[in-house]
């Protein structure tokens, strides 16, 4: 919990928010919420690709 900061409302990062919830057994909002950062993940790396494939298009 310290490394991902816990310092309510100011450094409180998604993974530390997953495992405080996880801790106080709300496991409903913790899974919701490890989806949500799943799916952030694989649009960010989506886009990444995207992007890499039309500059190798580009400029060859």
């Amino acid at each position: 919990m310290i490394v991902g900061g816990n310092i309510d409302g100011v450094t409180r990062v998604m993974t530390t928010t997953i495992a405080l919830e996880t801790s106080k057994g709300d496991l409903p909002l913790a899974l919701a919420l490890g989806f949500i950062l799943i799916t952030v993940v694989l649009a960010i790396n989506a886009v990444a690709y995207g992007v890499r494939g039309w500059a190798e298009r580009k400029w060859g």
